[in-house]
Parts: C-alpha cells; sequence; structure tokens
C-alpha cells in the first residue's frame, strides 16, 4: 500500500521535471539563454514559478537539458560488442563517429553551448556530461583503441576525451572552425596511435 502512494508521486514529480525541462529548452532556443526568463518557463510549463525553482534555476535547467540528452543519445546506442580488429583508419572513423551526435548537438546553437560552458566556468552546477556520461564515452573510446592493439586503451580513451572536451567548447566559443576541430580530431587520434595522421 506504502509503494502505491509512492510510486505516483514519484511519476508525477518525474513529469512535471521532464515539462519544466521541455519549456526552458524550448524557451532558451526561441528567446536565448538571457532572454528567457523562469515566469516564462513556468507559464509555457503550466507550473508554477516554485515549482520551476523546485527543478533548478536557468543554470541548472541548462546543465539538466544538455545532460539529459547526452543520457538519451548514450541509452539508445546498441550495447558494445566485442570489435573486430581494427586498423588506425578504420578506428578514426568509428571515433568520429561515435563523437558526431554531441558535435552536432553543441554547433546547433553556438550561443547556447557558449552559454553552458560559462555555467560549467561558474562552478555552480556540476554536470554529468563530466562525470558518468563522461566515463560512458571513455569506455566507448576505450573498446575502438583495444581493437586496435593499442597497449594502453584506457589512457589512449582518456587523452582523446580531453581533446574532444577542449575542441568542442573552442568550436562552440569561436575560437575554431567545425572544420579545423574535425581535422585536429582526426590528427589527436592519429598521434594517440603512433600512426601520425591517418590517411
Amino acid at each position: 500500500m506504502f509503494n502505491e502512494h509512492v510510486q505516483p508521486r514519484a511519476e508525477a514529480k518525474a513529469g512535471t521535471r521532464a515539462r519544466v525541462l521541455a519549456a526552458a529548452d524550448r524557451s532558451f532556443r526561441a528567446h536565448g539563454f538571457a532572454g528567457t526568463t523562469v515566469r516564462g518557463i513556468a507559464a509555457d510549463a503550466g507550473v508554477s514559478v516554485g515549482t520551476v525553482m523546485g527543478v533548478g534555476d536557468k543554470d541548472a535547467l541548462l546543465i539538466a537539458i544538455v545532460d539529459d540528452w547526452i543520457a538519451a543519445v548514450h541509452a539508445d546506442r546498441e550495447p558494445a560488442a566485442e570489435l573486430p580488429p581494427l586498423t588506425p583508419g578504420e578506428a578514426t572513423v568509428r571515433l568520429v563517429e561515435v563523437v558526431r551526435p554531441f558535435v552536432t548537438y553543441f554547433n546547433a546553437d553556438g550561443d547556447l553551448s557558449r552559454e553552458y560552458a560559462a555555467v560549467l566556468a561558474r562552478g555552480k552546477h556540476r554536470s554529468r556530461t563530466f562525470g558518468d556520461l563522461g566515463d560512458e564515452l571513455q569506455a566507448d573510446f576505450e573498446q575502438v583503441f583495444a581493437a586496435t592493439g593499442c597497449s594502453d586503451p584506457a589512457a589512449a580513451a582518456r587523452s582523446l576525451y580531453f581533446v574532444y572536451i577542449g575542441l568542442l567548447f573552442a568550436t562552440s566559443g569561436g575560437a575554431v572552425t567545425r572544420e579545423a576541430a574535425a581535422e585536429r580530431l582526426v590528427e589527436a587520434i592519429g598521434q594517440i596511435l603512433g600512426e601520425g595522421v591517418p590517411q
């Protein structure tokens, strides 16, 4: 009997959170981060301002939107199967494909990506992107590096992860073009594999 009351309450809370985040996402994309208000999010979600703040302030909402999207991409991927041996060129193609959805997402709205980076830099809110979700991405990288016969696939995966994060923020901030970032990612993979730049 106790569980019957807890479950609907938990489901209702999760539903409210999802509505608030969806409304925040729509507003951020339509009005920009600065042009979005908690009051506007509340009106769109059909909840009170207090309910929105219970989910989080604007910074926390942006972090949650990105984290949830990245988590969904990871969840939609096929379970990792053992890879056949890969050449450096094949590994490069696979690694680029692993990060493609994230790069596309962050490059879709440069202003919002810059706000996301600024929120992280303020250090008030933590992102799962650099916790368990980052670990999942590194595990994907590690599997590919292992299939090349790399002597330390875990270290290679960590190195590529930090290169990728740096390029992602440099691109979203406009310091590096998407094309240059893609070239640098391929160069980094080749250097990590000790192969130079794969042809």
